[in-house]
């Protein structure tokens, strides 16, 4: 059953990966708010980390890659550069998970490494949770505020894309990835002391032994 945790693990890591490659690559982190102008004439606008998507009416949709990054608003900058950043986490964190599993070969039958390799894939994961869950929340946060407030025109009006709740999923998965891999280094770090335990224990009743005999023969002669 234990065995079966860490390969669950595995699994959502997996998951958390695929995630974490859709949310940087779909267009759809922005997408158009249906208000005022935009109801009328029915414009479609997506906008992503990569590449804008225009479509009108019954028009197929047009996409085209950003001609600079400078081009961007700050948050769809970071959030570019956080989520590239994630991924590469995430494929790490992998491989190190990987090698900390007990029926790994990576550090034979050292259990004491295999323990710190999969503490380490866990708090990996952990902080591509936070890389995620940044750039995502960044992004949405700036949608809601422009979306309510009057200053900003309806046509730069936007409302939260797809992407953005991929993201959100995302990163729960991953957190949720992080908490059982250090919930099992703690019950396998536990077990790992068990022994250490038993022999302390046992010289402890070792010396009560030799005092107590001691002490008798003390008192007999």
């Amino acid at each position: 059953m234990r065995a079966k945790l860490e390969v669950f693990a595995l699994v959502l890591g997996f998951i958390g990966l695929v995630g974490t490659i859709a949310v940087t690559a779909l267009p759809t982190w922005k997408v158009t708010a249906f208000i005022g102008a935009n109801l009328i004439v029915m414009e479609e606008l997506w906008e992503g980390l990569w590449m804008t998507c225009y479509r009108q009416a019954d028009i197929k949709m047009q996409c085209k890659v950003y001609d600079s990054l400078l081009i961007l608003p700050p948050e769809l900058q970071a959030a570019r550069g956080l989520m590239c950043f994630s991924i590469v986490l995430v494929v790490i964190s992998l491989f190190v998970t990987g090698c900390g599993t007990k029926k790994s070969e990576c550090c034979g039958d050292n259990m004491k490494s295999k323990n710190i390799t999969l503490a380490l894939g866990g708090s990996l994961y952990l902080l591509s949770c936070l890389t995620t869950l940044i750039p995502v929340s960044w992004v949405g946060n700036t949608i809601i505020r422009n979306f309510y407030n009057p200053a900003v025109p309806d046509s730069r009006k936007h409302e939260l894309g797809e992407a953005l709740f991929i993201g959100w999923a995302t990163s729960g998965i991953l957190l949720i990835t992080g908490i059982i891999l250090l919930f099992r280094y703690s019950q396998r770090r536990s077990k790992e002391e068990e022994p250490y335990n038993e022999a302390y224990l046992m010289a402890q009743r070792d010396l009560k032994k030799q005092d107590s005999v001691y002490t008798w023969y003390v008192v007999h002669e």
